[in-house]
């Protein structure tokens, strides 16, 4: 793609890996960037003066009033660096003339993660890795199980769910399947069924679907009670997919055997941050980490050098076509 004018793009809230690849292929794409590592707000709105379209991060949220803020600078297009949109009200930024776009990335990077927190979860990753840091090369008080032995059941079968089935197929698990569209998986050895019988079924149970108001608690009390007993959860989708709270009952009860989570509800201003000389204001994130059962990754199975250059390149390949006049590119 080639153009025959430069365009002026602002990226908000890039960390310093971002920050290199924006500037390294904003050029070849008739860019110019301006990149701040600062999430959007109402005093630096000023950037994006002169700009069109944004790019945003994921990592904090786009208020209302960082919208209108944007929208009086010139602003007619967001583009998050980003599969989900929880983070922005994208009807709010509709009704002030403001259009929203999210950006594909490479499926691998979150699948992948997936299956290292099963691994880890089914092998009790944390208590041995805990204990060996302290010199106790001791056994387990349990073995750890094979994923060739149990059934997973896959909640969401976008491209990352579809990804981590086919890395199933591999390890032999048998799989069941839900996601309310129809899915077409010609020659994979997968069942479809409803959500209630893909909980009761299942030994463990991995979240990829996207957060909405019809999605958010999926997992509430009464569905993580049909869960059988000792089975395990894995989240890389989005935190508020499970009631923590209800959740943090089930494990510290011993009922469940476990669960693997790389989002938490509550985790913004949290994760990508430094927190280890302030007090933490997440007694459920505290109440999770403390648990044996519990293994937390701070929100990062996007977070591959791959994936970060399909995002910032998608992104900046959204604006232009929006700038294009084909605002759904």
């Amino acid at each position: 793609m080639t153009h025959s004018k430069t365009t002026r793009i602002t990226a908000y809230g890039c960390g310093p890996e971002e920050a290199v690849l924006f500037r390294e292929l904003a050029p070849g794409l008739g860019v110019r960037p301006v990149v701040t590592d600062a999430p959007v707000t109402g005093t630096n709105a000023e950037l994006a003066v002169g700009s069109r379209c944004v790019s945003v991060g994921h990592k904090s949220s786009v208020t209302h009033a960082a919208l209108r803020f944007l929208g009086r600078a010139g602003v007619r297009y967001v583009s998050t660096r980003s599969i989900g949109c929880n983070h922005i009200d994208v009807e709010y930024a509709e009704s002030i003339g403001i259009s929203v776009g999210n950006v594909s990335y490479s499926p691998d990077s979150v699948a992948d993660h997936t299956l290292m927190l099963m691994l880890m979860a089914l092998r009790d990753a944390k208590s041995i890795v805990r204990r060996t840091d302290v010199h106790d090369y001791r056994l387990s008080d349990m073995p750890g199980r094979e994923l060739r032995d149990l059934t997973v059941g896959v909640v969401g079968a976008g491209r990352i769910g579809t990804a981590v089935m086919d890395r199933l197929r591999g390890f032999g698990s048998r799989v069941l399947v839900h996601d309310p569209r129809p899915v077409d998986r010609p020659g994979a050895a997968v069942e479809h069924v409803p959500l209630d019988e893909l909980l009761r079924r299942s030994d463990l149970v991995t979240l990829h679907a996207p957060l909405t108001a019809a999605t958010r608690h999926l997992l509430d009390r009464r569905r993580l009670a049909r869960l059988k007993d000792g089975a395990l959860i894995v989240n890389t989708g989005r935190g508020a997919l499970i009631d923590t709270e209800a959740l943090v009952r089930e494990l510290e009860s011993g009922r469940l055997g476990g669960a693997a989570l790389d989002v938490v509800e509550g985790e913004e201003g949290v994760f990508y941050a430094d927190r280890r000389y302030r007090p933490m204001q997440s007694k459920t994130l505290l109440r999770l980490q403390e648990l044996p059962n519990a293994l937390i990754t701070p929100h990062t199975a996007y977070y591959t050098d791959h994936a970060l250059r399909d995002t910032v390149r998608n992104s900046l390949t959204n604006c232009l076509s929006f700038e294009s006049g084909n605002q759904h590119a």
